[in-house]
């Protein structure tokens, strides 16, 4: 049994990571279910025979309460030998109901850079999307024994479906993601003032939603080429956009292991990506796309000045980013669970 505050379909990596997993682990054989708030992938879920619990996970004392309840309903009726709690909340129902119930907990980090991250230290073992948040949480005081890396993979994602073709407008620099501070999009646009100078065909493409949205397009109206800068909002077929991209952007302060940098190499992008946490790694530490410091927009903009100047160098990496996706791919990363799982329930 997955738990998760909810399954929409919203661009939420974590939501994603488990969609994919618990489909991929059903198709595989074994006996599947979800315990979440519900949202847009239930029908999918259902699709590939899935069970899907609703059950509301709101952090206030009375629905807590009420949750708790419900979830032991739901264990007393799915029997689980493995819960894999993908969330904060998930793993605490999980933890204070073991008493009553036989089955080992897995708990899986997507975002260690999180306070409640620590939380996830419940899990009789625990998942780390790369190496990076391996040895963070390890700093925390996981131990190495219980500590296991599975990156993220979104080859042969049920998620997909045939994707769109877009038409996008000059010299496309497209990046996919949340419209929050920690994903560096206020240095992508100043980094973008730079190019836009020098290349007069270059147009901005942020295709994503989120919390700091306001701020950024409030940034980009004080911009001599705001007519250049486009906000796309949440797309459900964000690939389409990634395909059309000359330059794949993702300029991000904190980010453990991004599924859509596997993404934007499976679309063949040329990429960028800054050198922190996980993203390395995604990227072969720099085999498969150019790594730059983070919060530099004067090293963004350099970066993708060098691609544009040089496009042999471009097409290079566009070319190498779509080599070694077989180890990412959606069965891979099922088949890797599925073994901690079994290791689990024997130790």
């Amino acid at each position: 049994m997955h738990i998760a505050n909810h399954v929409k379909e919203c661009g939420n990596g974590i939501v994603n990571v488990m969609v994919d997993l618990a489909c991929e682990q059903a198709r595989l054989g074994h006996n599947v279910a979800v315990a979440s708030a519900g949202g847009g992938y239930t029908q999918l879920l259902n699709k590939h025979g899935i069970t899907h619990y609703n059950l509301n996970q709101t952090r206030r004392p009375v629905p807590m309460l009420q949750a708790f309840f419900h979830f032991r309903k739901m264990l007393k009726a799915f029997q689980p030998d493995i819960i894999h709690a993908h969330m904060m909340t998930g793993a605490l129902l999980s933890r204070l109901l073991k008493g009553f119930h036989k089955y080992k907990i897995i708990t899986h980090v997507h975002n260690e850079f999180q306070k409640s991250a620590n939380i996830m230290k419940v899990g009789d073992s625990v998942i780390a999307v790369s190496q990076a948040v391996a040895e963070s949480m390890q700093r925390r005081g996981i131990l190495a024994n219980k500590l296991h890396v599975v990156r993220n993979g979104t080859i042969g994602s049920p998620r997909t479906e045939i994707s769109t073709e877009v038409v996008l407008e000059g010299i496309p620099i497209v990046t996919v993601a949340g419209m929050y501070v920690r994903k560096g999009i206020a240095e992508l646009i100043e980094a973008f003032n730079v190019v836009a100078k020098e290349y007069e065909e270059a147009h901005l493409y942020l295709v994503g939603d989120g919390p700091d949205r306001e701020a950024f397009e409030a940034q980009a109206d004080t911009s001599h080429y705001r007519e250049r800068i486009h906000f796309l909002g949440y797309q459900s077929d964000p690939r389409a956009y990634m395909k059309a991209a000359d330059i794949f952007v993702l300029a991000s302060h904190k980010d453990p292991f991004p599924l859509v940098l596997i993404e934007a190499r499976e679309a063949g992008c040329a990429i960028i990506a800054t050198e922190v946490d996980g993203m390395p790694e995604a990227l072969e530490f720099g085999q498969y796309g150019l790594l730059v410091p983070p919060k530099s927009a004067e090293e963004l903009s350099k970066g993708i000045m060098a691609m544009l100047k040089y496009p042999d160098v471009l097409n290079a990496y566009r070319t190498k980013a779509s080599q070694g996706l077989e180890y990412y791919s959606v069965e891979r990363v099922a088949r890797d669970t599925l073994e901690i799982y079994q290791n689990t329930l024997i130790s």
